[in-house]
């Protein structure tokens, strides 16, 4: 029992450590979410402050809307990217020491992926802390609670990068998944505009993404406004990481290098 918890905390230490260590990886994942904020968000912002649509996004102003997506959005490519150091473990030989290491393979993958998740908070506390003075009238006192949010979402999608991780044999074959996945999965989750101007076929493929309810949760959270209820997004977002934490940790246990 102590030899897995030691192997957990020891996995988990060293995805944090070794994420900030490459500092041009931490201000490439920071500065991204806040370039969107500032040219996409207020430029549309002022768009639609002309058009006189605000009634569209649920009473907001289309930044204080746009924001609580664009935190959720940094929490989920960096989750999900964070796969890709599976396979450079893999190319590098570390991935072979863990699979013949003494510890239960799934608690060595869980503190990896409990790793990536404490990373992916740190990274929205930056965010959130940069963005809240464009938009001041966000519910700061929420924020602990759309932590526990963002930290549901970054193990969903922590979870999915290493199952994908998992079966590939490169990173370019990675980054093609990644790529092929992440835009929809990003327009889907009602992150820059709303669920209920989708098409009745979009909003089916919405409601089975897990990013969807992490962006209602922390709108709800932040601003007030969303398209569910608190309960739901929350129930929700712990049934599916739940369900792909097991289903991660399971795929690693089967995982063999050749």
């Amino acid at each position: 029992m102590n030899r897995n918890l030691n192997a957990l905390y020891a996995m988990w230490y060293r995805q944090v450590i070794r994420f900030w260590r490459a500092k041009s990886r931490v201000a490439a994942m920071i500065i991204q979410p806040i370039f969107w904020m500032i040219f996409f968000g207020l430029g549309w912002a002022s768009a639609f402050r002309i058009g006189g649509i605000k009634g569209l996004f649920g009473g907001l102003d289309y930044l204080t809307f746009l924001i609580p997506g664009v935190l959720m959005m940094a929490i989920f490519m960096f989750s999900y990217m964070s796969g890709i150091s599976v396979i450079w473990d893999k190319e590098f030989g570390y991935l072979k020491e863990i699979l013949v290491a003494p510890v239960s393979r799934r608690v060595s993958i869980l503190g990896r992926m409990l790793g990536d998740s404490t990373v992916a908070i740190i990274q929205g506390i930056i965010i959130f802390s940069v963005a809240y003075p464009l938009t001041p009238t966000l519910k700061v006192i929420n924020m602990p609670f759309v932590m526990l949010i963002a930290f549901l979402t970054s193990l969903s999608f922590a979870s999915i990068g290493t199952i994908v991780a998992t079966k590939m044999r490169s990173q370019e074959g990675f980054q093609l998944i990644v790529n092929m996945i992440s835009m929809p999965t990003l327009f889907l989750s009602g992150a820059f505009y709303p669920i209920d101007t989708m098409p009745t076929w979009m909003k089916y493929l919405a409601y089975i993404n897990p990013l969807t309810y992490g962006v209602d949760a922390s709108r709800l959270l932040l601003a007030g406004s969303g398209s569910f209820n608190l309960i739901t997004d929350l129930i929700l977002l712990l049934i599916l990481s739940a369900i792909l934490v097991t289903l991660a940790t399971q795929t690693f246990k089967k995982a063999t290098i050749e």
